[in-house]
């Protein structure tokens, strides 16, 4: 009996042993497998590679690191280690192609480090990433105008971030180098007194008591500086704002004085204020603030200017509203109830919509057989549109184009803050490789762009890729003042 009991006791502790060797085993393997030590693992892994020369020149041995690295962030997407495992698997990239020469490791790097940029925008290494992505196309591409777009996208995208001066001092650095390799393209008939300088072609703009956006279109990139004037009584001068554009002059073909009169601006004027300088002046009457920024093809420098907010007088009055028990869940109702309308069903507050029909003049579109163009198939559904708006929503309908005629990214968004728009709506006829896929596409304004809609985005407006910060500088404005939560349900 006392034998029994002995082989009992074993038998209960051996099992006692095992269950405790494989719960530590589990606690082991969970451990193992959270994302700091993944992170501390890759990191090991590539501070090995880096201290052996030997090792670095076999390319198994760098993917062994950056395929530690992407478990992380593929395991723990939501993790603090995934950010700093892709700029770390990026990073790698970016120094096996001094060894392996190809391009497409350069590539990859650029694709995870855009990621970064985009998918987590809000995080410290974002603007980080975007920079580095500007330096991989500028010293490893060689192509320093889409450098110039990637570093534009830091001072866009994250005015805030660290990298702000570096990327400020790469673009002034592009401006010049971009402005002389154009100059070489100049015509052979240009005069000794403006050799290798660039034309002021012109000054537009577009205004209300309130708003106005005032364009100077050049040849090509300049470095520009803004100066405002206070008001001098004195000698009678009104405040002024002013930009000296370097290795410029004032074509003889352009108004060189605009009257602007419109409550803001009295006037425009540009004049050659040095050999290799023009100056041009808003003479202003009255303004709250001002934004500049720059364009590309063709180059041209954007200034809007806003009126000062008046603080209202009255005291807000807060509606009454009704309190009601709650209730558990959503009551469906048999039959809609017509007599309220679909702007009350969607909570839409706007009152103003601009609609703007895409393409037109000596921009077509898509063709399709028989010669139909997408210019004219936008502008009739846009008519078709704006009376439905006006119908069923009750809203002030505006169209940005009426007729078969070119309009400007920036006019057609300046006509937007003209009419003071609540909300802009742009119509396009998109296409596909694939026969097979049709439907309708709805895109809601957002700087944090995907693959896809850059694509579609430069497609449609006649611009290439690389220029699509174009776009997003000057749509930038509109995103500020617009009405995200009413886009979205109207969209």
């Amino acid at each position: 009996m006392r034998s029994r009991t002995a082989y009992i006791t074993l038998f209960l502790f051996l099992i006692l042993v095992t269950l405790g060797l494989r719960w530590a085993s589990e606690a082991s393997c969970k451990a193992a497998s959270k994302p700091e030590t993944l992170i501390k693992k890759a990191d090991q892994c590539r501070n090995s590679l880096y201290r052996s020369s030997k090792r670095m020149k076999y390319r198994h041995n760098w993917l062994n690191c950056i395929k530690q690295y992407e478990n992380v962030y593929k395991k723990y997407p939501k993790s603090e280690q995934a950010v700093w495992a892709m700029y770390r698997s990026a990073e790698m990239y970016k120094k096996l192609n001094r060894y392996s020469g190809l391009e497409a490791d350069l590539d990859k790097a650029l694709e995870i480090y855009k990621k970064v940029a985009i998918d987590y925008k809000e995080h410290r290494l974002a603007d980080d990433a975007q920079y580095k992505r500007g330096e991989i196309i500028y010293h490893y591409k060689k192509d320093p105008t889409r450098a110039y777009v990637e570093f534009s996208k830091v001072e866009i995208n994250f005015p805030s971030g660290d990298m702000l001066p570096k990327a400020q001092a790469k673009l002034k650095r592009l401006v010049v180098i971009l402005g002389k390799k154009d100059s070489r393209k100049g015509k052979q008939g240009d005069s000794s007194s403006t050799k290798g300088l660039t034309a002021v072609k012109g000054i537009r703009h577009w205004s209300t008591p309130t708003y106005t956006r005032v364009v100077i279109d050049l040849e090509r990139p300049v470095k520009y500086y803004s100066h405002l004037l206070k008001k001098d009584p004195k000698l009678n001068k009104p405040s002024r704002l002013y930009l000296d554009l370097k290795n410029a002059y004032v074509g003889s073909d352009i108004e060189s004085s605009i009257p602007i009169k419109d409550g803001l601006l009295q006037r425009a004027r540009a004049g050659q204020y040095k050999k290799d300088t023009v100056r041009v002046v808003l003479d202003i009457q009255s303004i709250g603030g001002s934004k500049i920024f720059r364009l590309h093809d063709p180059f041209r420098i954007v200034v809007d200017v806003s009126s000062v907010e008046k603080k209202a007088l009255k005291k807000r009055i807060i509606p009454k509203t009704e309190t009601r028990q709650a209730r558990e869940g959503i009551r469906k109702v048999k039959k809609p109830d017509k007599t309220i309308s679909l702007a009350r069903q969607l909570g839409l507050s706007v009152k103003r919509i601009v609609i703007d029909p895409g393409h037109g003049g000596r921009d077509p579109g898509c063709y399709f057989r028989g010669g139909i163009k997408e210019k004219n198939i936008v502008l009739s559904l846009a008519k078709r549109l704006a009376e439905k708006i006006r119908k069923d929503l009750g809203c002030e309908v505006f169209l940005t184009r009426t007729k078969d005629q070119f309009i400007s990214l920036e006019k057609r968004t300046a006509f937007a803050n003209v009419k003071k728009a609540d909300l802009f709506i742009s119509l396009h006829i998109n296409a596909h490789k694939q026969k097979s896929i049709w439907g309708v596409e709805t895109y809601i304004l957002n700087m944090a762009t995907d693959k896809n809609a850059v694509m579609v985005a430069a497609r449609e407006n006649a611009t290439s890729k690389k220029n699509i910060s174009d776009l997003q500088s000057i749509l930038n404005d509109l995103m500020l003042n617009s009405k995200i939560n009413e886009s979205s349900k109207l969209a």
